[in-house]
């Protein structure tokens, strides 16, 4: 097979593997959208603390408990960049859906996946998500943005 034939599989493998933890999420399924990061991934998320280390299926359950249906999402400006073993995909991602309390989110945020392939499998083993702040010392969020 030819090194672009390589790249390409690798891509496909990566990108389905990325739709699969994606619908998973979409359908408030922890243990599946758990099933695709490593065991010792490393997360950055929107919500504290300032970092997760491993995998908290209750957490995340608790979570998607917070959504009364499924959670919708889009994206933008995606990149995937493949390395050998290791691979990095980053992208706008506008996250949508109904909580519990009734609120509707829109919700436009950036995301980084830093991916390593472990067996023959791809799987996420960084994960870093981030909002822009205000520059003017107020130090608020700008959840409004969209791209």
């Amino acid at each position: 097979m030819t090194e672009e034939r390589v790249q390409d599989a690798e891509e496909e493998a990566i990108i389905a593997m990325l739709m699969m933890r994606a619908t998973a999420i979409g359908e408030k399924q922890s243990k599946n959208a758990l099933s695709y990061d490593t065991e010792d991934c490393v997360e950055f998320s929107l919500a504290p603390p300032l970092v997760y280390h491993g995998k908290d299926e209750a957490g995340l359950q608790a979570w998607f408990n917070t959504w009364s249906g499924p959670i919708g999402g889009d994206v933008q400006d995606a990149k995937l960049t493949i390395g050998g073993d290791v691979a990095f995909w980053s992208g706008l991602v506008n996250m949508t859906g109904t909580k519990t309390d009734g609120a509707q989110v829109d919700l436009w945020f950036r995301q980084t996946l830093g991916l390593v392939k472990r067996d023959g499998r791809w799987m996420v083993a960084h994960q870093h998500e981030s909002v822009p702040f205000a520059m003017d010392g107020s130090g608020q969020a700008l959840l409004d943005l969209i791209p």
